[in-house]
């Protein structure tokens, strides 16, 4: 397993719509375990696979719960409206407030070729629909109603 670099703001990567993956291999399974490492050893709770240079549509979440990992997902059900901070591992030191929905249904295949169903609510739903976005090219600053410089704390 490895870390891999982290794209930052400003990368054409992160400004593209994602191709769907065709298909779960090992090659894929192997960048979800990186994608792991590398958000752990970051301190993240989300990242997306354009946040490492991939045009795919592949994330790896943790809010606390355990891994999630998910592939070709896709929200189906939005719920409620929620203004929270967000920051993000491609935009370091910045942070702002970003209004999502307070609960998501989506649906997406697993590192087994499995699909799957989940509602979430408060943060879970919060990063999903974050990570989600990367993957059609959006980032937290192009849609928070303010924006804040802060310094991470170690």
């Amino acid at each position: 397993m490895s870390i891999l670099k982290i794209e930052k703001a400003g990368s054409p990567v992160l400004k593209k719509v994602c191709q769907p993956v065709g298909r779960v291999d090992g090659r894929l399974k192997a960048l979800l375990d990186d994608m792991a490492d590398t958000m752990y050893k970051s301190n993240g709770i989300g990242l997306a696979a354009p946040q490492v240079g991939k045009d795919l549509r592949a994330v790896v979440i943790d809010v606390g719960d355990g891994l999630l990992e998910m592939i070709n997902p896709v929200i189906t059900e939005r719920e409620g409206s929620e203004v929270d901070s967000e920051g993000c591992l491609s935009v370091p030191e910045i942070f702002g407030d970003v209004e999502r929905a307070a609960c998501v249904s989506v649906e997406y295949t697993t590192r087994f070729n499995k699909r799957k169903k989940l509602r979430a609510e408060k943060l879970l739903a919060r990063c999903i629909q974050h990570e989600l976005d990367h993957l059609d090219g959006v980032l937290f600053i192009d849609i928070a109603k303010s924006l804040r410089r802060e310094e991470k704390e170690e």
